[in-house]
């Protein structure tokens, strides 16, 4: 139980940190990450099945992702196509490629193919038999995850990062300063959707194959998790901002599980997941509106007693 929802919450948090950057950094709309998402997936498994090792595979699968969100600059900048309107003929367009991509099929097992988190499971029975094999995929992803923090945290240092991030606040300043804001806005978008990519490639492997529909919903539950992260920890500082990114998705996985594991007490079943997943996306973002800290504090303050 904990070690999926750690795995799928660090897992689904580099999707979500693309997220971040395209629409909390840039000001973006980018909806194409629904097709990046299994774009990821889709590469990885024709990768796979044609011999290429995991390692290079999720380098092909991260240039993929930032092809798509090439694509994604140039429909918005070049054809002055809106934003959202840009991400959502992407994200269409994509779920053909995707097909292709895969030689037309919907899904492609990876059961017979060895991938980066088999080998961690083989590795954790034969070295560490009486630990759970899931906590190794834990430990794997909590480095991988921390380094692209680390990456993100030194990028966003950079006078090209604050470039970036002054670009979603007030365009007219970085333009007055001579910068091109469609080559910033461009890499932004590009590396989103490369993070979304890597996300993808990533749960396929732990899923164990990959489908062309792996994508549907996530830039929604990646904009849950995003406002769930900011409730929970408040501040202006980026490495708290990429950090909360992170809790905030292991929040959100904790409770999507939970919804699924304790559903059946009030008569739900399978078909009603993505009706449980609605609601508790607009719960999540509900919550993360309201200041709950501050009203506990003045509900429990107790009285001052009186002389």
């Amino acid at each position: 139980m904990i070690q999926g929802i750690l795995i799928e919450g660090l897992i689904f948090g580099i999707m979500v940190l693309g997220v971040f950057m395209t629409f909390r950094v840039l000001n973006f709309c980018d909806m194409t990450v629904d097709g990046s998402f299994p774009l990821g997936a889709c590469v990885l498994a024709a990768c796979l099945t044609h011999g290429i090792s995991p390692a290079l595979a999720l380098m092909i699968v991260f240039v993929a992702g930032l092809l798509a969100g090439l694509c994604t600059t140039v429909i918005y900048t070049k054809l002055r196509i809106p934003d959202l309107l840009a991400g959502i003929l992407m994200m269409t367009m994509l779920y053909s490629v995707n097909l292709r991509v895969m030689s037309n099929q919907a899904n492609v097992s990876f059961l017979k193919i060895p991938t980066i988190f088999s080998s961690i499971k083989q590795f954790m029975k034969v070295t560490f038999p009486a630990i759970t094999p899931d906590w190794g995929i834990v430990a794997f992803l909590v480095i991988f995850v921390g380094i692209l923090l680390i990456v993100l945290n030194l990028f966003f240092s950079t006078d090209f990062g604050l470039t970036m991030g002054a670009l979603g606040s007030n365009p007219q300043m970085v333009i007055s300063q001579g910068v091109d804001p469609r080559i910033v806005r461009g890499v932004g978008i590009c590396f989103g959707d490369g993070l979304a990519a890597l996300s993808g490639a990533l749960f396929a492997m732990y899923s164990g194959f990959a489908d062309v529909g792996s994508g549907s919903g996530v830039v929604v539950s990646g904009l849950a998790s995003l406002m769930l992260g900011e409730f929970v920890i408040h501040s202006n500082k980026i490495g708290w901002q990429t950090f909360r990114v992170i809790l905030g998705s292991i929040i959100y996985r904790a409770l999507m599980f939970i919804a699924r594991r304790y559903g059946y007490n009030i008569g739900m079943n399978a078909n009603d997941l993505k009706l449980v997943t609605g609601l508790m996306i607009i719960l999540c973002l509900i919550v993360s509106k309201q200041d709950v800290v501050g009203w506990f504090k003045a509900h429990l303050k107790r009285p001052e007693r009186l002389n």
